[in-house]
């Protein structure tokens, strides 16, 4: 199994990579934008986003929609010790500076109790998703470990390029599915995934066209 995730993360990766820059960047949009008129977000109180790296689909507009509609939002960085990720609270992108792995990580000193998380989102970065909540990440197991300690009724989405969108992708028993795919072409409602999180997320999810 090991082996095929390997082969599926060059394998994507470098379409990813092969993207022009000004592509990359459109497509970005359409899928943020798409996100911010999902209601799992519209109902999230607070936001836990990634810094993009490598073509990744960027967060820079969910953090200034969330920024100016008065949520919290909550940037990764990597505890070394425990391999871990802790949770800290960003106001301003220029409290994002380059840590570990050459990846944005934030420089402040308000760290989120995950207990303290309510109604919270999480956007998780990956190089191929699955339609039913499958993510195959960038290798580490940061965001497996991550969302395994959060919150059951948490909404966890990840954001995709439609090419990054797969019938099938192998799996093991520490990964973790999702409840929202979101690409630039449609919303992949899974929240059967998490059913708990549909206590506060609008039932019955529809693919969003162009």
């Amino acid at each position: 199994m090991a082996d095929k995730k390997q082969i599926l993360r060059r394998i994507l990766a470098e379409c990813r990579a092969e993207l022009p820059a000004h592509r990359a960047a459109g497509l970005s949009n359409l899928v943020q934008l798409h996100l911010i008129e999902a209601s799992g977000y519209l109902r999230a109180a607070c936001v836990i986003l990634y810094a993009a790296k490598d073509h990744e689909v960027a967060t820079d507009l969910i953090f200034a929609n969330a920024i100016a509609s008065g949520r919290r939002v909550f940037y990764p960085r990597i505890v070394a010790e425990s391999h871990d990720l802790s949770l800290v609270r960003v106001d301003h992108m220029a409290q994002l500076q380059p840590g570990t792995f050459g990846i944005l990580e934030p420089t402040g000193a308000e760290i989120a109790r995950y207990a303290d998380l309510e109604r919270a989102l999480i956007c998780v970065p990956g190089v191929a998703f699955g339609p039913a909540g499958q993510r195959l990440g960038r290798g580490g197991g940061y965001y497996d470990r991550l969302i395994a300690a959060l919150a059951p009724q948490t909404v966890t989405v990840g954001l995709a390029y439609s090419f990054q969108m797969l019938d099938r992708l192998p799996e093991s028993p520490i990964d973790r599915r999702l409840s929202l795919i979101v690409t630039e072409s449609a919303v992949h409602r899974t929240a059967e995934t998490y059913p708990a999180a549909n206590a506060w997320m609008d039932q019955g999810g529809i693919p969003r066209c162009c």
